[in-house]
């Protein structure tokens, strides 16, 4: 017996290391990998879908990952939820997220990291509702069992503290009811739903899903750029045959599929990074191709259409009382197609090791700090580096006191409003052209403001009322927001009639990272993610969405990686 229970105990300790990375032998540098190479498949992309796809995949075969950024173990920032800002604010080459600015203004991050989005975002996690999974045509028990094998390792439960028990308590009274209770289900009414931060505040990312990989079957290669995807012929259809990648020294190396008809290359590089790397092997408009010099594989002109971000909004909200650290936990699932959710932090106002152009120490925010891009106090056209750097000196000069309290947010179902991708350049690692056309549809704009006023009667409601001051004017703090953290009420913002509000969603708007499309099935793969027109490829990621599933993308993403490589494996 006594044997029994030190062997359950040492491959308890070996799985523990193993999710922390520290047993990822087959995870090295690309420098290290041959100039030639052969797999039964190529893995463009360890994001929050290729890492479950490629750990199913090897179970059965010889798989290659290749991820353009570093180990998310190397960096403490990653894994530390009271540094979650600290990595969207890193600008430099070589920070695991990547900066890029929409058309409109609304500046954004991409993830550059083992893991993708799973280690830049604010922890939620949550499935997508029943009839998102009926109109993909997903088997619902299948994704079931998908969800269930990604939450075994990354999902968890949070502990509610006294200001996301209030936000609950408001959506409630408020009517946004049911109560749910905690779940990871998507239904409408309030609920506490899942966190990929246990209760140490360690984040759990996609990264940690590779333990489920067969050592033998997988190599991981990190800092490896994928410059094209290669292709050879069968009649004069195309098939997928390789790719060209380089790594951090910038030396060519080619990685080919082995022969085989069910071999294949599967892209997972994200909304932003999949249909680029579909243009710049050849695959999108031909007329948009031919002006950069590239040969045409397939002229398909829905490449990179379809780009949507769902547009998020916050109401900065002033607390008389002390507000516990906390990330998203709690959501009211409305039934006018908003979202309402709330993050808060005591320590939002510690002040960093940074300091500003007159010396002074720099104050985080969280996820809503100026330097991570997230500037409300100005429209998104005028969100420059100078505005940043104006917002940042402001908030350091702002007493501690003013800084405590909270954001409500309202995000957009959807949405409907959707925009387009183009290339900027051939570099693979420079961002491309974006666009989100942000409450371009009636409807999104509509869903904004009744999201704003649902976000105003939960502020005044008696559950919250220990949080929030009881003679501050909602117009007020209306202002308050669109000038934080200057926090000057200024009055421009008017109050809280619909026009006013309708300006207020159009002038505050802000990223909640939840962009996808532009390779969306029906337009650039068909049902089973081939794509279309091309043997032997696939894009499997967000890129695919008609629309965010559920509240919050970031479990589907996952699902999705380890529900198609279960499919592509039977």
């Amino acid at each position: 017996m006594a044997f029994f229970i030190l062997t359950g105990l040492f491959v308890l300790l070996s799985v523990s290391q193993q999710a922390l990375g520290q047993n990822y032998t087959f995870m090295r540098e690309a420098t290290h990998a041959p100039p030639v190479a052969y797999y039964d498949y190529i893995v463009i992309g360890g994001g929050t879908a290729g890492c479950p796809l490629a750990a199913t995949l090897s179970r059965r075969y010889r798989v290659l990952v290749l991820e353009r950024g570093g180990s998310p173990y190397d960096d403490d920032r990653v894994l530390n939820m009271a540094h979650f800002s600290d990595v969207l604010s890193d600008t430099s080459a070589s920070s695991p997220s990547q900066r890029f600015v929409s058309e409109e203004g609304v500046i954004n991050s991409r993830p550059r990291v083992l893991g993708g989005g799973s280690c830049l975002n604010a922890g939620f996690f949550t499935r997508a509702g029943a009839g998102y999974v009926r109109a993909a045509g997903w088997d619902a028990r299948e994704v079931l069992n998908a969800y269930r094998w990604v939450e075994d390792v990354v999902a968890f439960q949070p502990e509610l503290g006294p200001w996301q028990a209030a936000v609950r308590r408001g959506l409630l009274e408020t009517g946004v009811v049911p109560d749910n209770g905690f779940t990871y289900d998507h239904i409408p009414g309030t609920k506490v739903g899942g966190s990929i931060f246990d209760p140490e505040g360690r984040r759990h990312t996609a990264a940690d899903l590779l333990r489920y990989s067969r050592p033998e079957g997988i190599d991981v290669l990190l800092r490896a750029r994928v410059a094209r995807i290669l292709f050879s012929y069968r009649g004069t259809k195309p098939v997928a045959r390789g790719v060209v990648y380089r790594d951090s020294q910038g030396i060519i190396h080619v990685a080919y599929l082995n022969q085989g008809d069910a071999n294949e290359i599967i892209l997972s590089a994200g909304a932003l990074g999949s249909p680029q790397l579909l243009m710049l092997s050849g695959v999108g408009p031909a007329d948009h191709l031919r002006s950069y010099g590239l040969d045409v594989v397939v002229d398909n002109p829905e490449v990179g259409q379809g780009m949507s971000d769902n547009p998020m909004n916050a109401i900065f909200v002033p607390s008389p009382s002390p507000v516990e650290l906390s990330l998203i936990q709690v959501v009211g699932i409305t039934r006018f197609g908003s979202y309402i959710e709330g993050a808060s932090g005591s320590d939002w106002s510690t002040r960093s090791a940074a300091s500003t152009s007159t010396g002074a120490p720099e104050r985080s925010f969280g996820m809503f700090s100026p330097q991570t891009g997230q500037l409300a106090t100005v429209p998104p056209k005028q969100r420059t580096p100078e505005a940043i750097a104006r917002a940042v000196e402001a908030m350091s000069r702002v007493p501690d006191a003013a800084m405590r309290g909270g954001f409500i947010l309202e995000k957009v179902l959807g949405p409907q409003s959707a925009g387009s991708l183009a290339l900027r350049n051939l570099d693979p690692d420079d961002n491309p052209v974006v666009s989100f056309n942000y409450f371009a549809h009636p409807d999104d704009l509509r869903r904004c403001v009744a999201g704003i006023e649902e976000i105003e009667r939960v502020i005044r409601s008696r559950a919250f009322a220990r949080f929030a001051y009881p003679n501050f004017a909602f117009p007020a703090m209306l202002n308050v927001t669109a000038e934080f953290p200057v926090n000057l009420m200024r009055g421009v913002r008017g109050g809280s009639d619909p026009a006013a509000l309708e300006r207020f969603c159009r002038d505050t708007v802000m990223t909640i990272w939840h962009y996808h499309g532009g390779c969306q099935v029906g337009r650039v793969v068909d049902r089973d993610y081939r794509v279309l027109g091309i043997d032997a490829l696939r894009v499997i990621d967000g890129s695919t969405f008609n629309a965010s599933p559920g509240t919050n993308p970031q479990a589907t993403v996952m699902m999705l990686g380890r529900y198609h490589s279960l499919e592509s494996s039977s």
